[in-house]
């Protein structure tokens, strides 16, 4: 009778999950752009914001009791809080008000910065490292950033105001915050709790907002309404969930060097689904970002030790050869030969 090997796993291995978790997180949020330069032509930045997040709260709760997680552990309690209120709710309203008073360029500039803050928080107050080639792919991203920025701004045409960039500098503040709070949470509550209840937060406190979203879904085009829909399924609901699942297997600021992929991804969905071609110095930018998220993310493969030299004492069995004068018997002590 043929005993059958055991079988293999079929789930894909950790760091192939975490990849696919982050590549999935960085086109939904690139893909949340070109969403939201429809959406918030039709929708005021409080509106929006909560119309988003409504949508999440749905997809994510669905999700909780399909899998019957309840109640977060009291010790993610804080997080969830915070990253609730700061990241799901503060970010994004502040954002959408931001990129109404500013260019598309200087707002992407200025929120980039959150990868860099978050790093330094991290160190800070997670106690995590700062090696050089993360800080070096960083500095390469961020310059691609700018020049991405630089070339989609609209120049000295007086639609950049002090207003619209504090604005998306406090947006860059509550993504960094919100991540760092999020780390410690993911010790004690799983990915999905962790968004769900962030979101359910973000939700609560967009809630006075709730007037203005009655108010306008009515006049509204029916895409501006899906693309406010889409927003939460996708970039909220899912890609939120697949980046905490990524967070909590990497430190923050590595995870948060992903994220300067995204200026590169919306431009070239921009050009895919927008018509609108990127300048060669947009171009360039875009891979300036792909480049450094690249070296962030680069580790050389750790040299393997040398084999452990052939013990002459051992057989090609595995097993010991005798002594001079002795042989094996059997699992007991060794004995003598028969001369």
């Amino acid at each position: 009778m043929k005993t059958q090997p055991p079988a293999r796993s079929r789930v894909l291995p950790p760091h192939l999950l975490t990849l696919g978790a982050v590549c999935f997180t960085v086109f939904a949020w690139a893909s949340a752009f070109v969403s939201i330069r429809s959406a918030g032509a039709a929708y005021s930045p409080g509106a929006l914001a909560l119309g988003r997040l409504l949508a999440a709260s749905l997809v994510l709760v669905a999700l909780l009791l399909l899998r019957r997680e309840g109640l977060p552990p009291r010790g993610a309690r804080r997080g969830i809080l915070l990253s609730g209120l700061v990241w799901f709710a503060g970010y994004t309203v502040a954002l959408n008000w931001g990129e109404r008073l500013v260019d598309a360029g200087t707002a992407s500039l200025l929120v980039n910065t959150g990868p860099i803050l978050m790093a330094l928080l991290a160190a800070r107050l997670l106690g995590e490292a700062l090696p050089p080639r993360l800080l070096t792919g960083m500095a390469v991203s961020f310059a691609g950033a700018v020049v991405v920025g630089l070339s989609m701004s609209s120049g000295g045409d007086g639609t950049t105001s002090a207003l619209g960039v504090v604005l998306c500098l406090l947006a860059a503040v509550a993504y960094a915050t919100g991540v760092v709070a999020q780390k410690p949470a993911l010790s004690y509550g799983t990915p999905l709790q962790i968004t769900t209840y962030s979101c359910l937060t973000g939700t609560v406190a967009c809630l006075p907002f709730a007037g203005q979203l009655v108010a306008e879904v009515p006049k509204a085009p029916l895409s501006a309404t899906l693309n406010m829909v889409y927003l939460g399924v996708v970039p909220t609901a899912l890609a939120f969930t697949t980046w905490t699942f990524a967070l909590a297997r990497m430190p923050a600021g590595r995870l948060g060097a992903t994220t300067y992929a995204v200026p590169a991804i919306v431009v070239l969905l921009s050009w895919i689904l927008l018509g609108e071609v990127p300048a060669w110095l947009t171009l360039l930018g875009g891979l300036l970002c792909l480049a450094g998220v690249a070296v962030s993310r680069y580790r050389p493969r750790s040299r393997r030790a040398p084999a452990a030299p052939a013990d002459e004492n051992l057989r090609t069995d595995g097993h010991a050869r005798p002594r001079d004068g002795y042989e094996p018997c059997g699992t007991g002590a060794p004995r003598k030969r028969q001369s």
